[in-house]
């Protein structure tokens, strides 16, 4: 209570007294009490008593206001919605139901609580409470005697809505044992209902088969575009609950795309019938969000339109046909570039269809459903750095003598396994997250590849000393003859790859602000090219063992070079892929730098709190803590990314040579194929987005050329019009290349 100006204000006409109806009710007018009482507290004086709770306190600001008090009932209406679902009902309104229905299932899948959709739904309501124990509980009505349940009509609703309670159950579920974030993903909350969990899958599947053989039974009595479209509304949550049924197997991928087939051709005709059907709102209601077990008040409907709710059912039929892809394993790039393009689809697959990416991948610690852990992370360690090794022969685990170098050999390789496997497959589970947990996980994973390294470097100490390697002269890496390391560089190469992942996603999430983009794609290439250098260096190892292989020119040689050609292919796929990153890095670097440092055609905004160097460090978080590669300093930084000491023709130059090295790069690898781009199941998806990036480096091209004009007429003294686009990361070819669009002229006037 506050004594400033409270007597005033009372003092005023007094509101007349609440009419209370209850005889148990004595009323005290305490207004003059309460007048007097208020002119004691001095202005600013609060009194609140020691026992009133803040629960109390915000329980008592709920009271009466609709939005907040789930009792709050406007003149003449009741507490619960009346459930009229015994009402026999029109074929065009149970197709109208229906595709109401449907918009409900998929604005759940979007991320909305079933309180809002699904559970707004009276006969689903009617269906779940009480909890049916059995298929003969699950109906609308459960009065003895009451046959409305007949009611060919009210039996295809009933059939449709077991489908898809059935579905949703069977959908949360997997979400619920899969990573995920609820905040930010999906509700899984089902608010103490059932969601059939007691009801056999089978019987759901013969009950829709009985429903449709009854519609097909009365096509003579009713329109056949009617009866059409029912029964293909049927299918579809039949095909549905097929698709998730057969997701479990995790065998034989052809066969778990067929009800995904199915679906997607039947989203056509139901889109092209729902104008037959007619809107029952009535048969919705916000009211039974009041029956859940919640402590939120009630929320509006969410009302997604038909158009929309079957644009995102074909997306989701189209993800769900292409994730069952990722269970025809060939190596481990391959799946590794399967993860990586299907999560950056844009837009991005379902919640549901990640999760089913994740049981595709790790369930029970079986990958791919047949694969151990050890297969893939030595199927890896093999085509990055040790093709043909005697460290991964499966012979040395038979080796009991504790003298033989092949026991130590399998002991360290298998302390390293157990250290390693882990982050290694971290990276997979990250990727199958929402676009700003993968950058936030991987900030947090890179410190763990700092530590695997290390533990890698200890491990190789010993392995070289097993094996009795002899060093190699690598004059580029190092002054004197250098050992292989093979372990630690596997890790170091998957380091710098999360390095640069995690740059990336930041212009893709838009992290960084247009000035600082001149910056963030010179570190960028930084670390691709230290990338290319390390790769380099891997390389003349495995030439070395080719070189070896093909001295020895035994009968057993053919195979083993086919194991190392299999390397030599994937170093150059990557040393090529980190070239074209570096050059387009240099070369936006370059752009974003005369824009803003050198001919001022955009000036930064006004930051009176932070400096850049702060920006910097923050920007730089993630990358502190690693010791290799070293973070540069502000100072570094600062001097790189402006280009200090070079003129602006120089840069312009500089500009222009990385842009031309980038689409000379990207030209190569658009003429890979799968298996040499290490694409094999997912190369559509790869070669798109390498298209994207060779058209950055096109339009790139088009902004140094505009950007030279620019010069050449301020040096023969013109002042141009000039305008500068910034672009979004959807706009352009590609997330991770920000080009932006520079017009001179007309061009800027006009646009």
């Amino acid at each position: 209570m506050d004594g400033t100006d409270m007597s005033s204000d009372l003092d005023e006409e007094a509101p007349p007294p609440p009419v209370i109806s209850s005889e148990a009710v004595v009323t005290t007018d305490i207004t003059a009490q309460f007048v007097d009482a208020a002119k004691t507290l001095e202005p600013g004086e609060l009194i609140k008593d020691g026992f009133f709770t803040l629960f109390e306190a915000v329980g008592a600001l709920e009271i009466m206001d609709p939005k907040m008090d789930s009792g709050c009932l406007a003149p003449g209406e009741s507490l619960d919605e009346e459930l009229n679902v015994n009402v026999p009902l029109m074929p065009e309104e149970v197709i109208g139901i229906i595709d109401q229905l449907l918009c409900h299932e998929m604005a759940w899948h979007l991320g909305y609580p079933l309180s809002q959709t699904i559970f707004t739904s009276t006969h689903l309501e009617a269906i779940m409470m009480p909890a049916p124990k059995t298929l003969d509980d699950a109906y609308f009505t459960r009065i003895d005697g009451d046959l409305s349940h007949t009611d060919p009509m009210l039996r295809v609703l009933r059939a449709y809505c077991l489908g898809l309670l059935k579905a949703c159950r069977c959908v949360n579920e997997r979400i619920k044992f899969e990573h995920y974030y609820e905040e930010e993903d999906f509700v899984t909350n089902t608010y103490h209902r059932s969601l059939l969990d007691d009801v056999e899958g089978t019987e759901v599947f013969d009950e829709i088969r009985n429903t449709r053989d009854l519609l097909h039974s009365m096509s003579r009595k009713l329109d056949a575009e009617i009866v059409q479209a029912l029964d293909f509304r049927l299918e579809l949550r039949y095909a549905f609950l097929r698709a998730i049924k057969l997701s479990e197997l995790r065998t034989y991928p052809e066969s778990l795309k067929t009800p995904w087939v199915e679906m997607k051709a039947i989203l056509e005709p139901i889109a092209k019938s729902h104008s037959l059907g007619k809107p029952c709102p009535q048969f919705f209601s916000a009211k039974l969000q009041r029956r859940l077990a919640s402590t939120m008040p009630p929320r509006p409907i969410v009302q997604l339109s038909f158009e929309e709710a079957i644009s995102h059912f074909r997306r989701l039929a189209v993800d769900g046909l292409e994730v069952a892809d990722v269970l025809k394993y060939t190596d481990s790039q391959s799946l590794l570039n399967f993860i990586l393009t299907f999560q950056a689809k844009k837009p991005q697959p379902l919640v549901y269809i990640r999760t089913l990416l994740q049981n595709f991948v790790f369930k029970d610690m079986v990958l791919l459903g047949s694969l151990s852990i050890r297969q893939v992370f030595d199927d890896d360690l093999s085509l990055v750095v040790l093709p043909y090794s005697t460290l991964l022969d499966r012979a040395n685990d038979n080796v009991e003598a504790v003298n033989d170098p092949r026991y130590a050999i399998a002991h360290q390789m298998e302390l390293f396994r157990q250290r390693a496997a882990q982050s290694y497959l971290d990276v997979f589970r990250a990727f199958c997250q929402n676009r700003c947990r993968v950058r936030r996980t991987l900030c947090h994973a890179i410190q763990d590849w700092e530590a695997v390294q290390a533990d890698a470097e200890e491990v190789d100490q010993l392995l070289q000393v097993a094996i009795d390697e002899k060093p190699l002269s690598y004059p580029q890496y190092s002054a004197r003859p250098t050992f292989s390391l093979p372990l630690s560089s596997w890790a170091y190469l998957y380091k710098l790859r999360l390095m640069e992942w995690i740059v990336q996603l930041g212009f893709e999430l838009e992290v960084y602000q247009p000035d600082e983009l001149a910056g963030m794609y010179w570190y960028l290439g930084y670390l691709a090219r230290i990338r290319a250098g390390h790769v380099e260096r891997i390389k003349a190892f495995a030439m070395r063992t080719l070189n070896e292989l093909r001295a020895k020119s035994t009968p057993a040689s053919a195979a083993r070079e086919h194991q190392v050609s299999r390397s030599l292919s994937f170093l150059r796929a990557t040393l090529l892929e980190a070239a074209v990153t570096w050059e387009l890095a240099d070369a936006l670097s370059s752009i974003y730098t005369l824009i803003y440092e050198r001919l001022d055609l955009l000036t930064p905004p006004t930051r009176p709190y932070s400096t850049n160097e702060l920006r910097y460090e923050i920007r730089m978080r993630p990358f502190i803590p690693i010791e290799l590669p070293e973070l540069p300093a502000y100072a570094e930084f600062a001097r790189s990314a402006r280009r200090e000491g070079k003129s602006t023709e120089e840069i312009l130059t500089a500009a222009e040579s990385a842009v031309s090295g980038a689409k000379k790069g990207f030209e190569v690898l658009t003429k890979f194929t799968d298996k040499e781009a290490f694409a094999v199941q997912c190369h559509e998806r790869w070669l798109q987005s390498t298209r994207g990036g060779f058209k950055s480096a096109i339009r790139a091209g088009l902004a140094v050329s505009t950007l030279k004009r620019i010069v050449d007429a301020r040096e023969q003294g013109q002042e141009p019009k000039v305008e500068v686009k910034l672009p979004k990361p959807d706009d352009g070819y590609h997330e991770w290349w920000l080009v932006p669009e520079v017009l001179v002229g007309a061009a800027a006037g006009s646009s």
